[in-house]
């Protein structure tokens, strides 16, 4: 993972601790350390996506529950099964929202290895 942003926190930092986005997100980054864990964010948003492509397309609702599982699922599993850490969105929902789509343009991008 490239570590360019700036130097991440150590690991036992406290999510609500942070008064800015800024300053989570190299947290939220060091908080996915584990590749299989980023992969698993990766399939996870990158399914959400295409949930949301379908909600649109067939206006059905059930489409926005499948995408919230596919991207709370694969990145929970990640989380609990191979980074063996809590999900940052038990304590802050919001900036990890934010961090989860930010890491995905990242790794689109090539900022961070997947």
């Amino acid at each position: 993972m490239d570590t360019t942003h700036t130097s991440a926190p150590p690991p036992a930092a406290d999510a609500r601790a942070f008064k800015s986005f800024a300053g989570f997100y190299p947290f939220y980054l060091s908080e996915h350390s584990n590749r299989t864990c980023r992969r698993l964010h990766f399939a996870g948003s990158s399914l959400s996506l295409l949930c949301l492509a379908a909600l649109v397309a067939t206006r059905n609702p059930w489409w926005l529950l499948a995408g919230l599982l596919c991207g709370y699922g694969f990145a929970w599993v990640g989380h609990f099964v191979f980074e063996k850490n809590k999900p940052a969105s038990f304590k802050r929902p919001l900036y990890s929202f934010m961090g989860d789509w930010v890491m995905y343009k990242d790794i689109w991008t090539g900022k961070v290895k997947l």
